[in-house]
């Protein structure tokens, strides 16, 4: 698992008394640094001891259990960094991941929002909210939050690509494909962007345009199943039936299992008048468990 970390050390005010407590936590924040985080909750755990009202102990605390994965145990000290200090809004950041790798959406969203309150200018708050928002669905949301992230950053390439995700499931394809411009125009070498903007051009059935980004992706990825899977389908809609079969080879050697790629390369056979290799490619598709390969071939092949 990714952690997003804003500073990882949280630097203890040299106002705080009992010099232990301090060496504790020092300690514990340079094994954090480390990697070592089983030994750093073990000592921020003693400093927590010596001095039970340390936010940075707390703070240093969570951090190290987020990166274990104990989302729980990060939840309870991150309150208690803000019962300690509301007005940390890192606080509210780091419960809020917590809260959504727990796939508490809607309580992650609160902490969010209350980041974003005490830190307005934070572009990657918003983007992250934003991020929160498209995985309950709430496409427009999420589009409003990358666009302010935008409006702080116009660099930000992470949110024009997410951004025309967003617009994308809205089936605003013509305005996701300007975001996906802009992304790869940020990171020309971003597979990802170059796929999706492929997609979202056959989705507006432009099928030449589709086939030379997948073919750019493939370029950046040899071993992308999906680029060559759709590629394949974009030259079945122009009737490229012999390239469409290249892909489709191709797609079947990166993944054997999948039945898609069996079905469709029987479609591309079918209409080269490839009874046999179509009949075989259906039943293949059909024994990997899609059931539609069995209607061609009772269309087909009986």
């Amino acid at each position: 698992m990714k952690i997003i970390v804003f500073g990882l050390l949280v630097f203890i005010n040299s106002n705080l008394s009992g010099q232990t407590a301090i060496e504790w936590n020092y300690k514990g924040a340079i094994k954090n640094e480390a990697g070592d985080h089983t030994g750093a909750i073990s000592d921020f755990n003693k400093a927590i001891e010596l001095e039970p009202y340390n936010v940075s102990s707390y703070s240093n605390r969570g951090l190290a259990k987020l990166i274990l994965e104990d989302f729980r145990g990060a939840i309870l000290d991150y309150s208690k960094v803000i019962e300690l200090n509301p007005n940390d809004s890192m606080a509210y950041l780091y419960r809020g991941m917590a809260k959504e790798y727990l796939k508490d959406y809607p309580g992650a969203i609160l902490d969010f929002n209350k980041a974003i309150e005490l830190e307005q200018s934070n572009k990657d708050l918003y983007y992250i909210r934003g991020l929160t928002k498209i995985k309950l669905d709430d496409f427009k949301g999420g589009i409003i939050d990358f666009t302010k992230a935008i409006q702080l950053d116009p660099s930000y390439e992470e949110c024009y690509f997410n951004r025309g995700i967003a617009k994308g499931r809205l089936e605003d394809h013509r305005g996701a494909i300007l975001d996906f411009n802009k992304s790869i125009e940020l990171n020309p070498g971003d597979k990802a962007s170059i796929y999706n903007r492929g997609l979202t051009k056959f989705y507006l059935e432009d099928y030449r345009g589709a086939i030379l980004d997948f073919t750019k992706a493939i370029k950046l990825q040899p071993s992308s199943f999906e680029s060559y899977s759709n590629r394949g389908l974009a030259k079945i809609n122009l009737k490229d039936y012999k390239g469409a079969i290249s892909d489709y080879n191709k797609a079947i050697e990166l993944a054997p299992s999948d039945p898609t790629a069996y079905y469709l390369r029987g479609l591309a056979k079918s209409f080269l008048n490839d009874t046999n290799g179509a009949c075989l490619d259906f039943s293949k598709a059909g024994e990997l468990g899609l059931g539609k390969a069995y209607d061609a071939i009772q269309d087909l092949c009986n």
